[in-house]
């Protein structure tokens, strides 16, 4: 199957963007795709073999699930590679449009129990929540 592609344009230099997204005390500020969901803890340990590892929740408590990407490369300000737990590989690039501006693009290994759709609509709304809160910051 091919991955599946998300973008949005941050007004932030890269290296603020970089940092906002990789920091877990602002992961668990943005990582929810709908207001009826929360990240409650991150932890990001941002090397080669290193984890990534966020809760997700419904704020009623209702449903849960741990994301867990185990990192496969890095370049500072320039890409991530990782892959999950069963395997799928996500790629986050991260591109500089001038001083004040970023490009955010993910590329995502889709899973086979939801449309890809809704899978596609849920990782852009983390990724547009992402956005909304970096430029506030």
């Amino acid at each position: 199957m091919e991955p599946l592609t998300i973008s949005a344009e941050i007004k932030k230099p890269v290296e603020q963007v970089w940092d906002t997204f990789n920091d877990p005390q602002h992961i668990t500020k943005w990582n929810l795709a709908h207001e009826s969901w929360e990240c409650p803890s991150a932890a990001n340990d941002l090397r080669v073999g290193g984890r990534l590892e966020a809760r997700m929740q419904a704020r009623d408590g209702s449903f849960g699930f741990d994301f867990i990407g185990i990192y496969d490369e890095i370049k500072d300000n320039e890409h991530i590679r990782y892959h999950l737990e069963d395997g799928r590989k996500v790629e986050v690039i991260f591109e500089k449009l001038a001083e004040d501006r970023t490009r955010v693009t993910e590329h995502f290994d889709p899973e086979s129990q939801n449309p890809l759709e809704m899978q596609q609509q849920g990782w852009q709304a983390i990724l547009d929540n992402f956005k909304r809160y970096s430029e506030t910051i």
